[in-house]
């Protein structure tokens, strides 16, 4: 059925539900996993603003999204799924142009994601990567709701 699987992962809980869904599905199908992280800057920083421990941004962004792809790896090696591990970015605002990308270079054949459900005025606000992956992939995605 599916046999190369995106997950995206950011160490958030609705990205580790969606791990979860995607591992079972992988082991059902014999599938090889993408774990992939799109590491993320502020819209309004640039890349050459320091922080207090005398690293970048960049270098802060980078090391959350390793952490994240570590953690993600751990769960895969674990469950004794193949997969592999891509870190993106830093990127500023682009992270669902990114995941579709991926999916479309590593011809992945499901994106399994998370999504936060926000709705009303936070979904307003805040907007949905999930939602633009949605509507922009050129595969299915299963979304994977907070429980």
């Amino acid at each position: 059925m599916y046999k190369r699987i995106l997950v995206p992962v950011d160490g958030s809980t609705p990205a580790k539900q969606a791990l979860a869904e995607a591992i079972a599905l992988a082991k059902e199908s014999a599938s090889t996993l993408l774990l992939l992280h799109v590491a993320q800057l502020p819209v309004s920083l640039d890349l050459g603003y320091g922080l207090s421990g005398g690293g970048t941004i960049y270098d802060a962004v980078t090391q959350a999204g390793e952490t994240a792809l570590k953690e993600a790896q751990q769960a895969v090696a674990a469950a004794s799924v193949p997969a592999e591990a891509k870190l993106a970015g830093p990127e500023i605002g682009a992270i669902a142009q990114s995941i579709v990308e991926a999916a479309g270079e590593w011809k992945a054949d499901l994106i399994v994601m998370g999504t936060h459900g926000r709705r009303g005025i936070d979904h307003l606000m805040l907007g949905s990567v999930a939602e633009r992956v949605l509507r922009t992939a050129p595969v299915p995605v299963l979304m994977v709701r907070p429980k």
